[in-house]
């Protein structure tokens, strides 16, 4: 049974039924909030946006870790309604910008560094006209439609409002207007949009509405059996998917305690989980991995720990194994899918057989469609079959952000999204990923999209040509390998190469390993053959065992 339920509407609802239970606890800075303590606050806070003259339907952008500003932005925008646009923490000047004009974003909250890396300076690079203007009142030649830059700090920035600005603007700005807000919202209003690499080069926002995110994070708490009793430890980033929808809305939805980690450390995870008691944990196989390895780990108690969700990228098999007998979580799943279906399509559950979990990525969730098609005629295949798995129902993405002709390549005339993923099912409806159509390189969790760090590359003045392909990796499932050819007459060093990309592409889109090639392995009719180019590489660098471990 679907729900038609806006967010802000939803937090409001487990507030009445679990005032007093705990909704929000940051163990590394002493914060707690009751779930009534909660509602109040992001109740003031949308009433802070409201003040800005923020409209219905404005993208409101945020870049920063898990800090406690964000899950209340979350909830705060979602009542006021307001699109939160997410950003991820790696992003540097050049895909930043990308974003805020790509999103036509309004306003942007973002923290001071991230790994030392400059928030500040970033954003004061791309908008010069911060230093002399006042707050909420940015005209930026580059970024036409940002007004409001909001600093989550305590020290005055030029041309910025602080967030206790926004706070005690809340304090002033009248309920009934919030209310009334509140009350105009439809759940199938657009309310968050997130930017993934796609079939194309460059991020697309992908548009998700109440519907759409609601609904996933119940069917993935009923996964899991969450209820109000339950403790969630989310070190995932809230930036994806999994942190803001798997983590912060299934424990709103559930009244379960949402216990944040600001930014991943396996030593504070561990603390956290200890200290809080969480019954919940998740996490990409390498935080997994991290934790398991840590030299406190064999001291620490974890007894209260049982279930949570493994997912982001393949699970190794002898990992999960490790997760249920070392770290006692005996209801750990695995889910699987991708921001454009809200994220999760399959999941296992807690009574499937260990065999199950560890390989396969589970079974469709109730109320959801999967079929597995041939990628060229489009028909349905049989158990058993490679093709590609295609979903439908609540859960399929609003479209891509003002790109009509992406979304529709993505999503069929009678409404199956294509994941571009290639996946058997058996006869009993379980999921095997095998493989992607597309050649999206996931790390770590995080997907990146050879096109555009091509594009980038292609700017550096040596460079003719390059190629980025994915190569296995045992810790990450795979890195960046770029494929380099240097204009004649010039010389470029991998040194010279890995330097110009610091502070302008992400770190973890930063290619790990660098080859210098002549020519490209090519088809007869010209085409780049980028599986030759990455059986090479794999040869070459001796690579062939980091990918010899079997994953769900």
């Amino acid at each position: 049974m679907l729900r038609s339920i806006t967010i802000g509407d939803l937090l409001d609802e487990t507030a009445e039924r679990f005032p007093d239970r705990e909704a929000v606890v940051y163990h590394e800075r002493g914060l707690r909030y009751s779930y009534s303590q909660f509602q109040m606050i992001c109740n003031q806070a949308a009433r802070g946006f409201l003040s800005l003259g923020i409209q219905k339907g404005e993208n409101i952008a945020i870049w920063a870790t898990n800090v406690p500003e964000w899950v209340i932005s979350q909830f705060a925008t979602a009542k006021m309604g307001g699109v939160l646009v997410t950003v991820n923490t790696s992003y540097r000047v050049h895909e930043l910008e990308y974003l805020l004009r790509q999103s036509e974003s309004t306003t942007l909250l973002l923290i001071d560094s991230y790994r030392n890396a400059s928030y500040l300076d970033m954003i004061r690079e791309i908008c010069p006209e911060l230093d002399e203007c006042e707050p909420g009142q940015l005209r930026s030649a580059r970024l036409p439609h940002l007004r409001n830059v909001i600093y989550l700090g305590e020290e005055r920035q030029p041309g910025m409002f602080l967030w206790r600005d926004l706070m005690e603007r809340g304090v002033e700005y009248p309920d009934e207007e919030r209310v009334a807000r509140q009350k105009s919202l439809h759940p199938d209003d657009v309310i968050n949009m997130q930017y993934t690499s796609g079939t194309t080069g460059f991020p697309k926002g992908v548009m998700l509405s109440h519907v759409n995110i609601v609904n996933n994070a119940i069917k993935v708490a009923e996964c899991q059996r969450l209820d109000e009793t339950d403790r969630v430890c989310i070190p995932v980033p809230f930036f994806h998917c999994f942190g803001c929808v798997m983590g912060t809305l299934a424990s709103v939805a559930t009244g379960a305690a949402m216990v944040p980690v600001i930014a991943f450390d396996p030593q504070v995870v561990l603390d956290v989980v200890e200290a809080e008691r969480c019954t919940a944990l998740y996490g990409v196989p390498t935080m997994f991995i991290a934790e398991l390895n840590h030299e406190s780990f064999p001291e620490r108690d974890l007894s209260s720990l049982r279930t949570g969700i493994m997912a982001g990228s393949p699970c190794p098999i002898e990992v999960m194994k490790r997760v249920v007998e070392k770290m006692g979580i005996r209801d750990i799943t695995i889910a699987y899918g991708q921001t454009e279906s809200s994220p999760v399509i399959t999941q296992t559950r807690p009574d499937d057989s260990i065999e199950r979990r560890v390989t396969t990525v589970g079974r469709a969730h109730d109320g959801v469609e999967v079929k597995i098609i041939d990628p060229a005629t489009g028909e349905s295949l049989p158990p058993g079959v490679q093709g590609e798995l295609c979903t439908r129902g609540y859960l399929v993405m609003k479209g891509y952000y003002n790109m009509p002709e992406q979304t529709a390549k993505v999503i069929d005339h009678e409404g199956w999204l294509h994941t571009g993923d290639l996946a058997t099912m058996d006869e009993h409806g379980y999921f095997r990923i095998t493989g992607r159509l597309k050649d999206m390189i996931i790390r770590g969790g995080e997907n990146i999209y050879p096109r555009e760090i091509e594009e980038f590359l292609y700017t550096h003045p040596k460079v003719l040509d390059v190629q980025v392909v994915g190569v296995p990796d045992a810790k990450y499932g795979e890195q960046v390998l770029a494929c380099i050819k240097v204009k004649p007459g010039e010389t470029l060093t991998e040194e010279e190469l890995l330097a110009y990309c610091e502070g302008k592409i992400a770190r973890f889109k930063i290619p790990r390993y660098i080859q210098f090639v002549t020519d490209y392995p090519m088809t007869a009719s010209g085409k780049i053959q980028k599986f030759k180019l990455r059986e090479q590489a794999i040869e070459l660098l001796g690579l062939s065992e980091e990918g010899g471990y079997s994953t769900a």
